[in-house]
């Protein structure tokens, strides 16, 4: 699909910039740009993926534990 877009000259700019450094046409620098936003917009989906991950390992102790033994360090007797 083709579409109309008005970008202000110094951005063309440095969109054409950034085309030669990539050897790539400014079409192709658009179509990267609207595909890594709208990526982008999905939020923090990675840390969805992530949730858990480590939630059977057994060698790293438990985290709240870990804390409080920071925390007993820094307090003032």
């Amino acid at each position: 699909m083709r579409f109309l877009a008005e970008i202000p000259d110094d951005e063309v700019a440095e969109l054409d910039a950034l085309a030669r450094r990539n050897n790539r046409s400014r079409a192709a620098e658009v179509r990267e740009a609207v595909r890594l936003y709208l990526r982008g917009r999905k939020g923090n989906d990675w840390i969805a993926r992530g949730f858990g991950y480590w939630k059977d390992r057994t060698d790293i102790g438990d985290g709240v534990d870990y804390q409080r033994a920071v925390r007993e360090d820094r307090e003032l007797g």
